[in-house]
């Protein structure tokens, strides 16, 4: 009666091989048939690994090129009118259109007869509050459905002939629904339901007649704030997909039920997945609620973070469920495992010791079925030896000293009141920094990256191997700084930033310089498409021994007479970002990464920087699903902010980057963080984000990205100039910068300067317009 899966698999590859052959394919190197080959094989290798796990099921959907909200666009037939697709077109060179847009003349248009048109990319923005980012479903009067499963039927036989029982996943109608936007205003996304809903019946008819016997059913918007509206859709997109007689795996995550828990319950699916991790407390009442014959499929092992699991714990809660149950229990992570990487055990850069606390995919699916194995037989010698190493595992980590610094908790406890205090207002601080910077009206910079070029790699990599001597890969990247800096001048750019050419990542890099820190070498995860972060395992108290960018800064600023930013992440997306450790609060650890950035703020000050840059990109993305939880979150992330930032005099310009977010609900909080100066990402949205800032009379001044850098796309001036005269509508005209929406770290040199070229070509020309 106790079955074992996963809601999902990491998809890139123990070594990044999709990551590879994607973009071996996008420059042209690979045929798409050879892109279809990398995927066949990874999807047998994930495939297998759950096999060999024990697990009773292996997972099927949960394979993207790019994304899994993309797939379903596509397998739901609701690719937007606006890309001009003919049908004829080779789906997966759709796919790829609708994922990064095309570049007109640029490019080559998979629309016949549309070779010249530039094609936005779907608008992306974070999957709940995860550092995966989806891209968004278009909706309006016009959409329509019907279902394309091909791909999704050749997957499916893919595995049975490898002899796997497998399920598939989908994501739910509702969530679909939930999570696309309307492109209209006034038009409601809802009404669309009857025209989905009957699409995924068929679907599920025939998966069916395929001889699939449980599909597993994402609706993850259970977790949320539902309005009755969207309650009462689920109720009624369920009660006529009962019709296809399937086995309906319903699968919520990532947050409680509350008081969609009734609901959950008692909608008519043959099972209900649940999140222990994220809401253990709610256990007891859905094993009570939930119909007996009914399965419940609990999330016991964490998929989010990669600590390992208490074993012990989790056996008490499971045998109370299975009591409960009758037996009738299922044993799975508490999501998909996306969010970890493949393997972590045997990572080369961790000591035996750390990485013995520590738990990846495949370390997860073993937990998963020796929790299985011990609620049959916890006395059976090889089930209690495991579970006494995982028990010494915990108890040694409890105990190292590794883990708490007294100096870190010493110096929490002994701070002023008025640490995350600027010295004076903002329109003061304006006066001042307007003075120093005697910047022109709409002043152009750029968010802190250019090109990691494959020389920047070279040398970093050779650096790390011990290959390069330390004063070689310095004079390396000296040389990266100044023509990155000659490059900008060049253009005219008004501030300028040294490019980053020394950083691997924007949270990896400085989480290698601070205590409390490790480091993987290959605990890759996938962030959008190809993109990968290695994200750092946050295991011990936080602190600075030393500055982590002084001398990078200073010699950019030394080749120049312009503005040169000082670049750091702030403390809230180091969090979000990392593995965080799970035996203190989140704001504790936030709080030691705010005091590590503040000195580095401090040292930069003194060394003769005027504008400092601490990007807060993940500072939505933190915030709990739940609207009730919201302000005590913000509350001590925008404290987090200002501690990191409000060491410097008024002089000092203080920048903060964020992007792929939507920020109208939280703007008070935004503004809390008093930053002289906010940059963000509005260019998918069209300057839609832009609007909210406006009706807030948001006090300091804003930077909105006029141009979508994870598109290969370059714009025109006068789209830019577009942009930003719907930026200036809103938002007075002195208040406005100009920029990129984000970092140009995965772009190439040819088309970043193409696109500089033309934005400060428009901003020349909004000057010209108002002299």
């Amino acid at each position: 009666m106790i079955r074992t899966h996963t809601l999902g698999f990491p998809r890139m590859g123990a070594q990044r091989e999709l990551k590879q052959a994607l973009e071996r394919h996008w420059r042209g190197e690979i045929t798409a048939e050879a892109l279809e080959t990398t995927g066949r094989e990874l999807r047998a290798r994930h495939w297998a690994l759950q096999r060999e796990a024990g697990l009773d099921f292996v997972t099927v959907g949960d394979f993207a090129f790019y994304d899994h909200m993309a797939n379903h666009i596509q397998l739901l037939g609701s690719e937007p009118a606006r890309f001009g697709f003919t049908g004829e077109e080779p789906a997966l060179q759709r796919y790829f259109t609708m994922a990064r847009g095309e570049a007109g003349e640029h490019s080559h248009s998979c629309c016949a007869g549309h070779a010249a048109a530039e094609v936005h990319a779907l608008e992306m923005t974070k999957w709940f509050d995860t550092n995966y980012h989806y891209l968004v479903p278009e909706f309006d009067a016009t959409s329509d459905f019907s279902l394309h499963a091909e791909r999704l039927f050749a997957e499916l036989a893919e595995a049975q002939a490898l002899q796997h029982s497998a399920k598939v996943v989908l994501v739910g109608p509702v969530s679909f629904l939930w999570l696309g936007k309307s492109k209209h205003e006034g038009f409601d996304r809802l009404s669309l339901l009857g025209q989905l809903v009957p699409v995924y019946l068929d679907l599920l008819t025939r998966l069916a007649a395929r001889g699939v016997t449980c599909v597993q059913m994402d609706e993850p918007v259970l977790g949320l704030d539902l309005p009755p509206a969207w309650a009462e859709a689920l109720r009624q997109a369920y009660a006529a997909l009962a019709a296809a007689g399937q086995h309906i795996l319903l699968a919520t995550y990532f947050s409680p039920l509350r008081e969609n828990l009734a609901l959950a319950c008692e909608l008519p699916v043959g099972g209900l997945h649940v999140d222990g991790v994220r809401a253990p407390e709610e256990l007891v009442a859905v094993a009570a609620q939930l119909p007996a014959e009914r399965d419940l499929s609990v999330g016991i092992v964490d998929g989010r973070n990669i600590w390992r699991a208490d074993l012990d714990q989790a056996l008490l809660t499971l045998r109370k469920l299975q009591w409960q149950r009758g037996g009738r229990l299922w044993i799975a992570p508490s999501c998909s495992l996306l969010h970890v990487p493949i393997s972590l055990r045997e990572d080369a850069a961790l000591d035996s010791e750390l990485a013995s606390w520590l738990s990846g995919a495949v370390e997860k699916l073993a937990e998963v079925k020796l929790l299985e194995r011990a609620l049959w037989d916890c006395h059976r010698l090889e089930v209690a030896a495991a579970l006494a190493g995982s028990r010494r595992a915990l108890a040694k980590r409890a105990a190292s000293s590794r883990v708490q610094n007294p100096e870190v908790a010493e110096r929490l406890s002994t701070l002023p009141a008025k640490i995350d205090q600027r010295h004076s207002p903002f329109p003061a601080r304006q006066a001042l920094q307007r003075d120093r910077l005697r910047l022109p009206v709409y002043p152009t910079t750029t968010i802190g990256s250019f090109p990691q070029t494959a020389e920047i790699r070279a040398a970093r990599a050779a650096y790390k191997r011990g290959q390069l001597a330390e004063a070689d890969y310095r004079d390396a990247m000296q040389h990266e700084i100044a023509e990155a800096v000659a490059r900008q001048e060049a253009l005219g750019l008004d501030v300028l930033v040294h490019g980053e050419a020394e950083r691997n990542d924007m949270v990896e890099y400085f989480g290698e310089q601070l205590e409390g820190f490790a480091f993987t070498a290959n605990g890759w995860v996938q962030s959008y498409g190809s993109r990968c972060v290695k994200p750092p395992v946050l295991f011990g108290d936080v602190s600075r021994a030393k500055p982590m960018t002084v001398d990078w800064t200073a010699y950019a600023q030394g080749l120049t007479p312009k503005p040169m930013k000082g670049m750091l992440t702030g403390p809230i997306t180091i969090l979000q970002w990392s593995f965080v450790r799970d035996d203190q609060p989140r704001a504790t650890t936030a709080l030691q990464i705010a005091l590590a950035i503040r000195d580095e703020v401090q040292d930069l000050e003194r060394a003769g920087i005027a504008i400092i840059q601490i990007d807060e990109p993940a500072i939505r993305e933190g915030l709990p699903l739940r609207r009730s939880e919201w302000r005590a979150y913000l509350q001590w992330a925008a404290r987090a902010f200002r501690v990191s930032a409000s060491g410097v005099g008024d002089a000092t310009q203080i920048h903060t980057h964020m992007c792929y977010s939507e920020f109208n609900d939280i703007l008070p909080e935004i503004a809390s963080m008093d930053a002289d100066v906010i940059t963000i990402e509005t260019s998918r949205s069209d300057m839609e984000l832009l609007r909210g800032f406006g009706d807030f009379n948001y006090p300091n001044e804003i930077g909105p990205g006029v141009y979508d850098i994870h598109s290969p796309r370059v714009p025109s001036s006068s789209e830019m100039l577009r942009l930003m005269k719907k930026a200036a509508e809103v938002i007075p005209p002195e208040q406005l910068w100009v920029n990129p929406d984000c970092g140009l770290k995965t772009r190439g040199w040819v088309e970043t300067e193409a696109a500089l070229r033309q934005m400060v070509a428009a901003a020349k020309e909004l000057r010209d317009e108002m002299a």
